[in-house]
């Protein structure tokens, strides 16, 4: 397997917001997506980095999503809100609906605030990320176009429906889990078809409602099997109630696919997020030291024998972060190919290029 090309952290940074600067976008929301795209690499999620920028760039330039639109609260309460996207890029969106989420619960101890009518929310870790930062537990659920079945069914009923969680640590990075409800995420059917590699039996369910290892039918003639079958169905079910249903946005078949209908159509996904305030219900040191005692119980379980450490969620993630930022962040070849197509939709050129 060829060895990932390593970028410097900032000149991947720079090199994807000057991209959007090209499309109208202002600087701070081209910083917010660089920000959201670029970290997402850094931490070894490359399905949900800077790989994805290529399509939002075409969505930008045709005006399926916009470049200059500003997220609006719809309506609100004292603990709760709406925010309408506006078909900005879902990392604007996103942003602004946890950032809103984190003030309402900085007043009354527990928030949730919906969004609709926005772009492709990318990867949700980010956002609860964000909210743990400011002390507190934040929850982030997504929905997106059908892809994925669900028992007993022979097509795609739910989207992949992530829904993420980040529970603050004082001097530490916080828990954190991003996952989406299917079996794996699309994209890595569509990366390990690009790289000709194998595909678990465990992915994909063919027409025939049975599993299949041929990647090449997704999305067309197969679906995406759920996570941990009933289970992971009925999470992704929950994610569609929270992220479109409740805050009163597009739900299954009527959001878009971003990256297989016209660049002019909005995509209209949906999302939702919580944010409980710890400082409110307790001080934060007191959870933290109750926190504490329960990590270290994980960590000091019996382990395999051939495993060396029992991790938290999120900690390979914080791990690579570290390396990320000391020695650059590993790209995988296909990664930087589209790369490469955003230069040549922007005329923007980097270093790492050359």
């Amino acid at each position: 397997m060829t060895e990932p090309f390593r970028v410097p952290f900032e000149q991947l940074h720079s090199f994807v917001v000057s991209a959007l600067l090209t499309t109208g976008m202002n600087a701070q929301n081209a910083t917010t997506v660089a920000n959201t795209l670029v970290y997402t690499d850094a931490m070894g999620v490359h399905t949900h980095g800077t790989k994805l920028l290529i399509g939002y760039i075409r969505k930008l330039q045709a005006g399926g999503y916009r470049a200059d639109a500003v997220p609006n609260i719809e309506r609100e309460g004292p603990s709760w809100g709406v925010v309408d996207g506006q078909s900005a890029l879902g990392m604007i969106g996103c942003s602004v609906a946890m950032e809103l989420a984190v003030k309402k619960a900085k007043q009354t101890g527990i928030a949730w605030v919906g969004l609709k009518h926005t772009a492709h929310v990318g990867a949700i870790g980010y956002y609860v990320w964000q909210g743990a930062k400011q002390g507190c537990i934040a929850m982030a659920t997504g929905n997106d176009i059908p892809s994925v079945a669900i028992p007993g069914s022979r097509s795609s009923v739910l989207g992949s429906n992530p829904i993420a969680y980040a529970i603050p640590r004082l001097g530490h990075p916080p828990i954190l889990l991003d996952m989406a409800t299917a079996a794996t995420a699309g994209g890595k059917v569509y990366a390990a078809c690009q790289r000709g590699e194998p595909i678990p039996d465990t992915w994909l369910i063919g027409p025939d409602g049975k599993p299949t290892t041929d990647g090449s039918l997704y999305p067309a003639n197969a679906a995406l099997a759920p996570m941990a079958g009933h289970k992971g169905y009925g999470i992704g079910l929950w994610c569609e109630v929270l992220s479109a249903i409740l805050p009163g946005g597009n739900h299954t078949w009527q959001v878009g696919s971003w990256l297989f209908d016209p660049p002019n159509k909005p995509s209209n996904h949906g999302a939702s997020f919580m944010a409980i305030d710890v400082s409110i219900l307790g001080t934060p040191e007191a959870f933290d030291q109750r926190l504490d005692e329960l990590i270290q119980e994980i960590h000091a379980a019996p382990r395999a024998d051939d495993c060396d450490r029992v991790y938290l969620p999120g900690e390979r993630e914080w791990d690579r972060l570290e390396s990320s930022l000391a020695s650059g962040i590993p790209l995988p070849s296909d990664v930087m190919e589209k790369l490469q197509l955003v230069r040549d939709a922007t005329n923007i050129h980097s270093p790492f290029m050359n």
